[in-house]
């Protein structure tokens, strides 16, 4: 399972370990990716997503998954996100 936010796209980076004798060796920082359950209040349901903490203060800051989902560019987006942010805007414009 790859290591990227289903919400934000937010992956894990590279970078140095840098010792005191500045030696530099290579390693990666991993996003803090958890997995949790959110609720659509349009759609009347929830979905589980494997969201980083980052993306999870912003769900909730922009006012939940629908408002998230509506706002959020496709490019970042996950495909089972893309699946809801499709069913919703059907439901929204029935």
């Amino acid at each position: 399972m790859s290591r990227i936010c289903e919400l934000t796209g937010k992956a894990r980076q590279v970078g140095c370990n840098v010792s005191h004798a500045n030696n530099k060796t290579k390693r990666i920082f991993l996003p803090n990716l958890q997995n949790v359950t959110l609720l659509s209040d349009g759609l009347e349901r929830s979905f589980k997503f494997r969201v980083s903490t980052h993306g999870l203060r912003s769900v909730e800051h922009n006012g939940g998954l629908d408002n998230w989902l509506l706002k959020a560019s496709d490019e970042k987006l996950s495909t089972r996100a893309l699946k809801v942010k499709r069913e919703l805007k059907k439901k929204l414009a029935a």
